[in-house]
């Protein structure tokens, strides 16, 4: 491959999702090991995290078959940033949605952050790791351009409601489009249904879905909660096609 960032790509099935890899690097044995690595450590943690899979480490815990101190310690690490992450978010965030343990809501996030993580320490600089539509960034798209993402309306199919651009920057978005109303709000254990969609800029995937994730069970109340939220910027469409965004965003509007 020549040296002018044509990249690699490649496009993996995985965690009942669809993950991208946008490498606008040269293309290196490192970097292709490092790729390899990644996609095989997005099924390990399938195969560890999934409550769909009744024989993974966190169905059988959240079953009582197991004890904590017999899983991995990967196990402990996202139960353990699942209950910062609950104390973070007053609470709006939870492992336990409905009363099932359930992280799910962290671990997609961090194992994107995981995976971009590995790529980064094979060299690769300016590239994109996409995890249905959770996206972690570094660099680039080509020389003095900075990445475009585009961000779904989700009352209107197929068009876009905002574009953010910027380097080394994570984006995560929670709303009903993709998979209904399957965010609960922790505190009543009801459907969240303040908000169609909200999004959250940062500059780490883990925190930035997390937030996401609370700021949707939130409703109306995330946006001056995500206003005062050090390193962290949103926007979101309200169930009636309004919208509103914090100050910071860094975003341009298709429809204000």
């Amino acid at each position: 491959m020549s040296e002018d960032r044509c990249g690699l790509r490649h496009v993996e099935h995985a965690m009942g999702t669809v993950f991208s890899f946008d490498i606008r690097d040269s293309r290196t044995a490192a970097i292709e090991a490092a790729l390899s690595d990644a996609v095989a450590w997005l099924h390990h943690v399938d195969a560890v995290f999934s409550t769909y899979r009744s024989d993974s480490a966190i169905s059988r815990l959240g079953r009582g078959e197991i004890a904590l101190d017999a899983c991995s310690s990967e196990v402990r690490e996202v139960l353990d940033r699942c209950a910062r992450a609950t104390r973070a978010t007053d609470g709006w965030f939870s492992p336990t949605p409905g009363g099932a343990l359930d992280p799910s809501g962290l671990v997609k996030g961090w194992a994107i952050e995981r995976a971009w993580q590995m790529l980064r320490a094979a060299g690769a600089r300016h590239f994109c790791v996409n995890g249905g539509g959770d996206l972690q960034f570094s660099g680039e798209s080509a020389p003095g351009t900075p990445w475009r993402i585009g961000i779904a309306h989700p009352l209107r199919p197929g068009e876009l409601y905002a574009v953010v651009t910027g380097n080394d920057l994570a984006v995560a978005t929670s709303g009903t489009a993709e998979r209904g109303a399957h965010i609960l709000n922790p505190h009543t254990g009801a459907p969240a249904a303040g908000l169609a969609s909200v999004t959250v800029v940062g500059s780490r995937l883990t925190p930035t879905d997390v937030f996401a994730t609370a700021a949707f069970a939130m409703g109306e109340r995330a946006r001056d909660w995500l206003e005062h939220l050090d390193g962290y910027e949103g926007f979101a469409v309200l169930p009636d096609g309004r919208s509103w965004r914090t100050r910071g965003f860094p975003g341009r509007f298709t429809d204000t």
